[in-house]
């Protein structure tokens, strides 16, 4: 994406963040949670962890963020976050919000569809080891083979947002898939967020020697932006994972229906520092992009933090220039603190 492009999606993000009380793309309630939060109503599903049925979903009035990852009208599978009734069956609530005409559908978001064919019935079983079985009815054999790679993602990043879910595993009917029903993609024993999401190979002619890095670009379009992971594939001579993913970041996406907020010529100055789960990264100038100097992006805080605390061991990030912690928010404030991630994403548009 050209400079002059980032510019103009500069200043539609700052405008529209001011229009919207600050509000980034996690929507308007996490930007108060991309700091260490000192408390949340949320609470991530913990009781979960047992061998028993997840099939029980009493409803209430109440309800509970949850991260559903849909496919949104360009192809990708994105997380959106929507409330749904508080029970104590989350995990197979979650998917059975992904069927096609079921109870999600006067939820979606514009531009986006549900995953699974319709009338499929779900069920899931969660395993002490966190490996969550997913049983599927006959019904989801009506899938179109081009989504086959996508119900996948879909299935797997949904079901792991929650602590009690490390891993996937498939099965129709009672019978375990070893591959898909309609197009033979193999599936792994379990599946995992290592297997990658929008995967991204173009531009790479020697897989065997490259590595997944997932960062997170921008996508959809003026007052409906959202976050989009995307995996790419990285040389093994690229430096650690960290430093790959903000040169992935700089380089910016292959698809134009995608953008960055980075420039081309942003980099680090120094090694990344990892001490107890935080990491300090020291850039240079050009990551003020189109903003004053010292004035660091919302959004391209939020795509960072989101980027690098995907990879294990990552909690926090804390942002220097040339050696100094003197960066300001578009709002005005300090950023005096190492940056959090959010507990949900794409939780509102702007």
């Amino acid at each position: 994406m050209s400079n002059n492009k980032k510019a103009v999606l500069a200043s539609a993000v700052l405008v529209s963040s001011i229009a919207l009380s600050g509000c980034g793309l996690f929507g308007a309630e996490t930007v108060k949670k991309i700091d260490p939060p000192k408390s949340t109503a949320y609470t991530k599903d913990s009781g979960l962890a047992s061998s028993t049925k997840d099939n029980a979903a009493p409803v209430t009035e109440e309800t509970v963020k949850t991260e559903l990852y849909l496919i949104d009208k360009n192809g990708y599978v994105v997380s959106q976050t929507l409330n749904l009734p508080k029970t104590t069956a989350v995990a197979t609530q979650a998917v059975k919000y992904l069927v096609e005409n079921g109870p999600v559908s006067e939820m979606l978001p514009n531009g986006f569809r549900a995953v699974l064919p319709a009338d499929t019935d779900v069920s899931v079983n969660i395993a002490k080891d966190g490996i969550a079985t997913v049983d599927l009815s006959k019904e989801f054999k009506n899938y179109q083979p081009e989504d086959e790679q996508k119900i996948l993602q879909s299935l797997t990043w949904t079901l792991t947002q929650f602590d009690s879910v490390k891993k996937v595993k498939l099965k129709m009917n009672g019978h375990e898939l070893t591959e898909m029903p309609v197009n033979g993609t193999p599936i792994s024993d379990t599946l995992s967020r290592e297997s990658g999401i929008n995967i991204d190979s173009s531009g790479v002619s020697d897989l065997m020697n490259t590595r997944p890095v997932t960062v997170y670009y921008i996508g959809g379009e003026e007052g409906s932006y959202y976050y989009v992971p995307v995996t790419r594939r990285v040389s093994n001579t690229v430096g650690n994972s960290i430093e790959a993913a903000v040169m992935e970041l700089a380089k910016g996406p292959s698809s134009t229906s995608l953008d960055s907020l980075f420039m081309s010529d942003v980099k680090l100055v120094e090694k990344p520092k990892v001490e107890d789960g935080k990491v300090t990264l020291n850039f240079n100038e050009a990551v003020y992009g189109a903003f004053d100097k010292k004035i660091i992006s919302q959004q391209l805080l939020d795509a960072l933090v989101l980027s690098l605390t995907e990879q294990e061991g990552i909690k926090e990030v804390a942002v220097q220039v040339n050696g100094k912690a003197e960066l300001v928010r578009e709002d005005g404030k300090k950023l005096a603190e190492p940056v959090t991630r959010p507990e949900k994403v794409n939780t509102g548009s702007f």
